[in-house]
């Protein structure tokens, strides 16, 4: 695999690599009105086409995916054409699901436009769809020829859109690198006015351990899997309570940090380290809903899940996680009840 993330301050340096036919953007229409023209300026290809979703989760289904294979037949895209994903994480799970499978695989870039995209979904190659409350269960992994980063696409975000997006920031210094975390913490008002240079540094921070764990296990057999720390829990939240995807997650970390205390993996200072960043950068760590057993249930059809068991992935110290198989049902039931109403 070679290494394609580039972070600018604009659209104004963006260059296809190779000649392409056509291109094809995806996007959705949030970004279609405050990005999509600067971006197709500085693109400057004479053969453009479009396909604009509607924004949300929604759009990542078979429906719309068969939508736009028929679109890239209609305009004629082929094996020489280039598929641009405009957008957030579900442009880019779905526009990358697009390109890794119509005629078999054209080439892929990810031009991710939320923070959570930037820091995670649009580095690693993962791609997919839902099938009802059943998150990314059809996908591939497909690199993208390029990920180009513009930092400054930041500042069109919606104060929860972005807020969300510093829960998958905040996952990688539990699960790789404390200081980090520290980091995080002493440039707080930095990270939430948004300043240009701490978001460079912390999206350059978390590609950077992001590649470097990709690199090492592109499929997921193994050390990959540290980065789902919240995930499996967030994943079933997401779906049933209608949380962003960031809130979701970290709200599935304080859970898991919850049964680290219960195992003893981790102490008590570790843990209100956790609570105290989450409330210093406004990111939600409870929730509320009527019936935990819902939330385990769902969580039981994760597709991380191997032999009937529930994969989770645990703190086990300050920056380090473990993967555990062996965890009752009735342990992870209790912690999501805490979580409740808390």
């Amino acid at each position: 695999m070679e290494k394609c993330i580039k972070i600018e301050y604009d659209y104004n340096s963006f260059k296809l690599k190779d000649k392409h036919d056509k291109v094809l953007i995806i996007t959705d229409e949030n970004v279609n009105k405050y990005q999509f023209e600067d971006f197709k300026k500085a693109l400057n290809h004479k053969f453009v086409e479009v396909f604009i979703i509607n924004s949300g989760e929604n759009s990542k289904s078979l429906n719309v995916y068969e939508k736009i294979i028929k679109f890239c037949i209609e305009v004629g895209i082929t094996r020489k054409s280039v598929l641009i994903a405009l957008g957030g994480g579900v442009v880019g799970d779905l526009a990358g699901f697009v390109a890794s499978t119509y005629m078999r695989g054209i080439d892929l870039v990810q031009v991710p436009t939320t923070l959570l995209s930037q820091v995670d979904s649009s580095v690693g190659g993962k791609t997919g769809i839902n099938i009802g409350n059943i998150k990314n269960i059809v996908g591939t992994f497909y690199q993208p020829k390029l990920t180009y980063i513009n930092v400054n696409s930041l500042k069109t975000l919606g104060e929860s859109e972005y807020l969300s997006g510093l829960a998958e920031v905040l996952k990688y210094s539990f699960i790789y690198d404390y200081e980090f975390l520290n980091y995080i913490v002493d440039n707080s008002k930095g990270i939430l006015s948004r300043n240009e240079d701490v978001l460079s540094y912390i999206i350059k921070k978390c590609t950077d351990i992001k590649w470097e764990v990709v690199s090492k296990d592109e499929k997921e057999n193994g050390l990959r899997k540290i980065l789902n720390l919240g995930h499996t829990f967030g994943h079933g939240i997401e779906k049933l309570c209608g949380l962003s995807h960031g809130f979701a997650v970290n709200i599935g970390t304080n859970m898991a940090f919850n049964l680290a205390l219960d195992k003893g993996f981790i102490d008590n200072e570790y843990y209100q380290k956790f609570i105290y960043v989450s409330n210093l950068l406004n990111i939600p760590i409870s929730f509320k809903y009527e019936s935990p057993e819902e939330i385990l249930n769902l969580m039981k059809s994760d597709k991380k899940n191997s032999f009937g068991n529930i994969n989770l992935v645990i703190p086990v110290g300050r920056g380090k996680v473990e993967v555990f198989d062996n965890i009752k049902d009735n342990e992870i039931l209790n912690v999501i009840k805490r979580c409740i109403n808390a």
